[in-house]
């Protein structure tokens, strides 16, 4: 796939939605990197149904510490491998005191020292909180980026290293947002919504779906 082509699709993308913005509800970085380590394999509708509740009682590294690793759990069992991130946040909490001051660094080496923060984790908190044109490869943005050709590769730092290097300047502050909502709601896993996608006749996926309607 060329500039040319790339950069269309993200003009594309972009006239649909210009300003994107997270689907996760936080006020602050620490809410939002909270909210971030307890999405992994969950949806952020569920992980907005468990902070509302917890952020209302707890919204800080001193306040979430002071609840446990069992006083946390009781505001996210509902959401998927709730005892592991309950450890792991009660552990950042813990580290954003001792070595940050309780606040929540901006770099992607210490963000990723953080328990449960991976490297995807870390690019999303530096894009969303801190406005840096990170990209941070999910499940949705390494399907759409093999499926569309923008981006293909064997695994998601391959795909995160093409996207920074061919998404365009211009466009590199919102892709991965845009990437994210594109494979969410049109480029889905199972089916593909081909007829509605806007950028359907750019796309090298060679199979693409068909309307139903005559």
């Amino acid at each position: 796939m060329n500039l040319a082509k790339r950069s269309e699709i993200f003009a594309r993308l972009r006239a649909r939605n210009a300003a994107p913005k997270s689907e996760l509800e936080y006020r602050s970085p620490f809410e939002l990197l909270v909210s971030v380590i307890l999405s992994a394999q969950a949806t952020d509708k569920s992980v907005n149904l468990a902070t509302r509740d917890l952020y209302a009682v707890a919204c800080t590294p001193q306040a979430i510490l002071a609840l446990g690793v069992t006083g946390l759990e009781k505001y996210i069992k509902r959401i998927g491998l709730y005892h592991t991130k309950a450890k792991n946040i009660i552990a950042t909490c813990r580290m954003l005191l001792d070595r940050h001051d309780g606040e929540v660094p901006n770099t992607l080496e210490a963000l990723q020292q953080l328990p449960g923060a991976g490297r995807k984790t870390a690019n999303v908190v530096l894009n969303i909180a801190f406005g840096k044109p990170t990209i941070a490869v999910d499940t949705h943005i390494f399907r759409v980026s093999n499926r569309t050709g923008i981006a293909p590769g064997k695994d998601v730092l391959q795909v995160e290293k093409k996207l920074l290097k061919f998404v365009p300047d211009e466009f590199r502050q919102h892709a991965h947002h845009w990437l994210i909502l594109h494979g969410r709601y049109v480029c889905k896993a199972r089916q593909p919504d081909c007829p509605v996608c806007e950028i359907r006749d750019l796309c090298e996926l060679r199979h693409k779906t068909v309307s139903d309607k005559p």
